[in-house]
């Protein structure tokens, strides 16, 4: 498709990368098992969401990760993959997967180490990939800024080739 002489595909027809593939997939599959657990629920995000209390006093250092994967609704997960799709996708073929892996997980577990900090002590489990996906929109948004300051308007329109 052809547009403003820009060469692009739309996002649900582009490659997925392996990296946004594997993290929507996995996201998805871990909130199927978040609703068959049924009561047991409230234990997998008592040990797996990031909760400040038990962080601190069990030296839970996987919560720093485990949490990015746990959403609190079908609504808060579906956002956050659609996010995560519109901005990932294009972020992964920019940057290589291993750099888009090291910098989503960078993101997620920087937002842990804030959310640890304002809320020292509290009981209340953080869950879901908000700060993860919070980092590849600033990443996008940085990326695009410098063609919508020179007034490039169709090379910031036309992100895909971020080159």
């Amino acid at each position: 498709m052809d547009y403003y002489g820009q060469r692009y595909q739309l996002g649900v027809i582009r490659k997925w990368g392996p990296a946004v593939k594997f993290l929507i997939l996995t996201n998805i599959g871990i909130f199927l098992l978040q609703q068959i657990a049924g009561q047991a629920e409230a234990a997998i995000l008592a040990y797996l969401g990031l909760t400040p209390a038990f962080f601190i006093s069990d030296f839970a250092l996987w919560q720093l990760v485990t949490y990015m994967f746990l959403h609190g609704s079908l609504g808060h997960l579906l956002i956050n993959m659609l996010i995560l799709y519109m901005f990932g996708v294009e972020l992964e073929d920019h940057w290589g997967t291993r750099e888009f892996v090291k910098y989503y997980f960078l993101c997620g577990i920087g937002a842990g180490i804030l959310h640890l900090l304002i809320s020292m002590g509290s009981k209340v489990p953080m869950v879901g990939a908000s700060g993860a996906i919070s980092g590849l929109m600033g990443a996008a948004f940085r990326i695009a800024l410098p063609a919508v300051l020179d007034g490039n308007y169709r090379a910031a329109a036309s992100i895909t080739p971020l080159t």
